[in-house]
């Protein structure tokens, strides 16, 4: 198998760069027909590498392709999980190359989406087709790939309700994250939940000349930026009321085990060409991207803001803000607590509305399970070393989702690296970590079907 897979690694290379010159954005109506096109090429991908019971599966929203590959139904039988929709490649000016013009430099797949998450679900696709042509498939394995994951999965939880029987399983493998890098394998053992959401601050009803109404009328940009900068005190801790309540504080001894983890602070500002870090205090970088709750703004617009000067003092402005929590936050009551105590905040003459987007949930997988087991093994034998338990600060709403509703703990079994600039210009997606797991991931089924059958 492992000659088969050496021997197509071109063909695989090609068949994820057709992929990645579809822009299937799923945050823009725009790419709409994209989308749809993207759905119909996994389809077609997941026909040829031996699925069967292919399908695009209508939602509200965009499609979710389904497909399975069921050898015997004694055998256990994993849950593929991941997305081809992508995030939007604005600014596009910053790339080096067309974000949607796949190239290969230094080893790298530059493209929207190379690692976010095409290249890294295509894997499982490639490695499916590799056992199947060789060996054969040791468990049953179901695809649920899905189109909007970059938006929330909006619709996928009414599909999971809808589809229980059908995605009945004993385990998700979702390769979606990072690890700490190629010559320190890792396994994500925990995500951070989140909440998105939008606001509006209005002051007059029009723009204004901001020489005849400037200093007698509140301005609504001045006015957001006060209040965003109020929703932090001097310890870069959250100010909202209530916000820290439910965190779920880790102990002295599981945060050694997390520094365990090799970091070096000072690569890690030159990666990012900055001079500081900063952040909640008392907590060390790895902590305040992982274990820690945040609040970020991710945008924020207003007044004018073309080309030369017009003096205006705007009528409104804009902010899209997220929070990415914690066990036990809940994304529903942080929502909540976010909208009463933003509201309270607004200065007279100012008016405020909250539009929440989308949420998610925190998880913790096991360590313990046969499943991580196998998926530690199989890293071990491919990589050389044993991969190292870490916590990610991203979110994957739907693990939690799969958890409540089909009762399955997940495996983040992620190739990528948090170099690769996922959601930013020139993401990219290393060809070795692309064939690294294509080459492991067939172990992982080798390993997961003996400790399920007790052979191991």
């Amino acid at each position: 198998m492992l000659a088969y897979i050496n021997a197509n690694q071109d063909r695989y290379l090609a068949e994820l760069m057709d992929l990645l010159r579809i822009p299937s954005v799923s945050a823009d109506p725009r790419y709409k027909a994209d989308v749809e096109r993207c759905a119909r090429a996994v389809e077609q991908r997941l026909v040829e590498a031996g699925a069967e019971g292919v399908e695009v599966c209508r939602t509200a929203g965009h499609p979710i392709v389904y497909g399975e590959k069921i050898v015997d139904p004694a055998r256990p039988t994993v849950l593929v999980y991941g997305h081809y929709d992508v995030q939007p490649a604005d600014p596009v000016e910053l790339w080096t190359s067309p974000p949607f013009e796949p190239v290969v430099r230094d080893g790298r797949i530059y493209a929207r989406g190379s690692a976010d998450d095409k290249g890294q679900f295509y894997m499982h696709v490639k490695a499916v087709e590799a056992m199947l042509r060789n060996e054969g498939l040791p468990c049953n394995v179901k695809f649920l790939i899905e189109g909007e994951e970059e938006v929330g999965s909006v619709h996928l939880g009414a599909f999971v309700k809808a589809n229980k029987e059908r995605l009945k399983a004993d385990v998700v493998l979702i390769s979606d994250t990072a690890m700490i890098a190629n010559d320190v394998p890792s396994i994500n053992t925990g995500l951070r939940g989140l909440s998105y959401l939008e606001v509006e601050v209005t002051g007059p009803d029009r723009d204004l000349h901001s020489g005849v109404y400037g200093g007698a009328v509140a301005n609504p940009i001045n006015a957001l930026c006060e209040m965003i900068a109020a929703l932090h005190d001097s310890d870069r801790r959250v100010t909202i009321p209530g916000f820290y309540d439910s965190v779920r504080e880790l102990s002295a001894a599981e945060r050694a085990a997390l520094a365990e983890a090799p970091f070096d602070e000072e690569v890690y500002k030159k990666d990012l060409q900055v001079n500081a870090v900063r952040g909640e205090k008392g907590y060390s970088t790895p902590e305040r991207a992982s274990i820690r709750p945040t609040l970020d703004v991710n945008g924020m617009w207003g007044g004018y803001i073309g080309e030369g000067a017009k003096t205006v003092l705007p009528s409104r402005a804009y902010a899209k803000i997220s929070m990415r929590l914690v066990p036990d936050q809940r994304s529903a009551d942080i929502t909540r607590l976010f909208q009463e105590h933003f509201t309270r905040m607004a200065p007279a003459g100012i008016q405020v509305v909250v539009r929440p987007h989308h949420g998610g949930e925190s998880v913790v997988t096991p360590i313990d399970s046969p499943a991580y087991r196998a998926a530690s093994m199989a890293m071990e034998e491919t990589f050389g070393k044993r991969p190292i338990p870490t916590r990610s600060g991203g979110s994957i709403p739907i693990v939690a989702l799969f958890e409540a509703e089909l009762g399955l703990k997940t495996v983040l079994f992620g190739f990528g690296l948090d170099s690769d600039k996922i959601h930013s210009p020139d993401e990219h997606y290393g060809v070795f970590n692309y064939m690294m797991g294509i080459r492991t991931i067939p172990r992982f089924f080798h390993h997961y079907a003996a400790l399920m059958n007790g052979k191991a």
